[in-house]
């Protein structure tokens, strides 16, 4: 009797090695995403002792922030499709060194110009990496599980580097000069670019169209002139001539911009993917989150240390629970969006980061760090987390992969607008609100007490505080000190308040907005899929007839 044959079917077995070289290369892609993102974290701490060496105003320390984000918005697109086409590891690789080289610049800056200059040219560079890092995780990881998993540690990158960026820019500014925050990107810059030549492959789109050099510029003329009409219009007045003639340039710029994206053959952003609901609310829904996050960081930074009176590494490690939250928020979420939906999560998300805000503006002079200060930042780094991942995959979900660069730059601008928006806006209200309550007390001092200098800074930021508190006066003037410095640092708080009610307004519009247009069931399958399955229903409208 001849013996029975058993077939056994063929097991696919993992590539553990191949796994592991994809790790590797995911571990390197973060790292050059942490730089970018640390940037715009470490010189928050910075503000005050740049503000006080380079005899800096309120509008000039927002441009030290905008300035970078600024340029990252406006060229993130572009390099976006560049990537696309020439290579997203070449891109990527070039604009790390870029920022070893402009971070030399701003660590050699002697003035506030010069700095802001550097922090421009820093921000082209790091226009070239962001998208990059994104496209270069979707093109990486073939297995749904396993872009899940990269799109999940990118997300939580963005909170790591939110946690380390006050704390070691703390830590420098405590043994170091300012200087120091931009000395730190050399090296760690020149071994990520070095280290992504060695691992990570490189990626490019079959075929990419002409680069759109008019709706680059026009996109990068009309924003610019949005957020510069925005942080001066403290100055000039917000209905000033000069300030309605800035947003009426703004606007006509922009529409110009629309108008020419919707007609040329190759679109450095391709208009029709607004249409496409899973696309356009996540993105809404990622620059709300931004203009939040960036403008309560920029505004935190004036609590803690102008009113709290606190060191840099101080203010570095009592923010270290936003950042926690935004880290261990952001994977969690992203995988959750795969069970529940995405729209359920984002509007949980945004509901979270609006009471956030709410509970940071009732924060007075004498509020305790262990109660509304703790709450609120928790709060506000859960929102931020529990938005940003689904929406990031949702985003991704729209475009195939081998538009990832385009679709990455998409979701980058829109977080960076939001975030550039987000210290402008809020920033100014906080300008607006702080000078018209300290001005006349400060004009009150004699130049005896006060030098014209020292008033001007003295009426522009509460940040100078620190300063008014080192100088030593007369016995017999102590009390009117202490009662000016009382009188700005509840100035600060107030600008605070207000800008908090401006911004959970803003959250709570874009969550009903979410709620109501933007699809409740899930896309059937893994969102990173869903343009294959869910997405691809809205993306044959955009094709069809109206």
């Amino acid at each position: 009797m001849r013996p029975l044959a058993l077939s056994v079917p063929d097991v696919a077995v993992p590539d553990r090695s191949a796994t592991g070289r994809r790790m590797l290369a995911l571990a390197v892609i973060c790292l050059a995403e942490l730089l970018v993102v640390l940037d715009n974290t470490v010189v928050n701490v910075a503000l005050p002792s740049i503000g006080v060496q380079l005899r800096a105003t309120m509008s000039g320390l927002q441009w030290v922030v905008d300035a970078y984000t600024l340029t990252f918005a406006g060229l993130l697109l572009a390099f976006g499709h560049l990537g696309d086409r020439h290579g997203r590891r070449r891109a990527m690789t070039i604009g790390l060194i870029g920022i070893a080289v402009m971070s030399v610049g701003g660590a050699l800056a002697g003035d506030l110009g010069q700095l802001i200059a550097a922090r421009a040219a820093m921000g082209v560079c790091a226009a070239a990496v962001f998208p990059a890092t994104l496209a270069l995780i979707i093109n990486l990881f073939q297995d749904a599980r396993e872009r899940a998993i990269g799109i999940a540690a990118w997300t939580a990158m963005a909170g790591f580097a939110i946690a380390i960026g006050p704390t070691v820019g703390g830590w420098l500014l405590d043994n170091f000069s300012w200087h120091s925050v931009f000395w730190v990107n050399v090296p760690v810059a020149v071994l990520v670019a070095a280290a992504a030549v060695a691992v990570v492959p490189e990626s490019r789109a079959d075929h990419s169209g002409r680069v759109d050099l008019l709706g680059i510029a026009l996109s990068l003329i009309g924003v610019t002139v949005l957020v510069w009409t925005i942080i001066e219009a403290p100055h000039h007045g917000w209905l000033s001539t000069t300030s309605v003639s800035g947003y009426l340039a703004a606007a006509i710029t922009l529409t110009v911009f629309v108008w020419w994206e919707l007609r040329t053959p190759s679109p450095v952003l391709n208009m029709q993917l607004f249409r496409i609901r899973r696309f356009s609310l996540p993105a809404l829904a990622i620059a709300v989150g931004y203009f939040s996050m960036f403008g309560f960081l920029f505004m935190i930074t004036q609590y803690f240390q102008a009113v709290r009176e606190y060191t840099p590494l101080e203010f570095g490690i009592h923010s270290l629970p936003f950042a926690a939250a935004v880290g261990i928020g952001a994977p969690v979420a992203t995988l959750a969006a795969q069970r529940l939906g995405t729209t359920a999560v984002m509007v949980c998300g945004l509901l979270v980061l609006a009471l956030g805000m709410f509970i940071a503006g009732q924060v007075t002079v004498d509020t305790p760090y262990f109660g509304p200060v703790l709450v609120s930042m928790v709060l506000m780094g859960l929102g931020l987390a529990i938005v940003q991942g689904p929406a990031t995959e949702s985003i991704m979900a729209s475009v195939p992969p081998e538009q990832a660069g385009a679709g990455s730059a998409v979701n980058d601008t829109t977080r960076e607008i939001g975030g550039t928006l987000g210290v402008a806006v809020l920033g100014s209200i906080l300008a607006s609100v702080y000078t018209g309550k300290v001005g006349p007390r400060i004009d009150a001092i004699p130049d005896s007490i006060m030098t014209p200098d020292q008033k001007g800074i003295a009426r522009q930021t509460g940040l100078s505080v620190l300063e008014i508190a080192k100088h030593k006066v007369n016995p017999m003037f102590a009390d009117q000190k202490a009662a000016l410095i009382h009188a700005m640092k509840v100035a600060s708080m107030d600008g605070f308040h207000v800008a908090s009610v401006v911004t959970v307004s803003a959250v709570l519009v874009c969550a009903a907005v979410v709620a109501v247009f933007l699809p409740w069931r899930p896309t059937g399958t893994s969102v990173l899929l869903g343009w294959r399955d869910g997405a691809a229903t809205d993306r044959e409208r955009v094709h069809m007839p109206q």
